[in-house]
């Protein structure tokens, strides 16, 4: 078990900011067309972290022409380019699972204030 964290300690990404659930992010991933590769954004808020170490992942939640979409990002992904926070969400909950039957303004997240000093 031990050999497994060695190896994975050089692949665990550290150029993330800090992101938190409940917060709306933009994850630039890439995508692989046959030869071609292309950058796709998908913006929606995260509604659960899960893992630890090389196996840690996060989850985003966005709704297109009135249906959610989900998509699990795994962090230490080498296809991530980048990751955008848009909003920082104030949650008091580490899984927010009921945003899939919220819906309208139920389905909103009051934004977290951060004090400047």
């Amino acid at each position: 078990m031990d050999i497994l964290h060695q190896v994975g300690r050089d692949q665990i990404r550290t150029d993330f900011p800090e992101y938190r659930v409940g917060d709306t992010v933009k994850v630039h991933y890439k995508i692989k067309e046959g030869s071609k590769e292309r950058i796709q954004v998908f913006q929606g808020i995260v509604i659960q972290k899960r893992g630890a170490g090389i196996s840690k992942s996060f989850t985003v939640r966005k709704v297109s022409s009135g249906v959610g979409v989900e998509r699990i990002f795994p962090q230490n992904s080498p296809n991530i380019d980048k990751l955008e926070i848009v909003r920082h969400g104030q949650v008091r909950r580490a899984k927010l699972f009921y945003l899939r039957q919220a819906k309208g303004k139920a389905g909103r997240i009051k934004e977290r204030r951060r004090f400047t000093t």
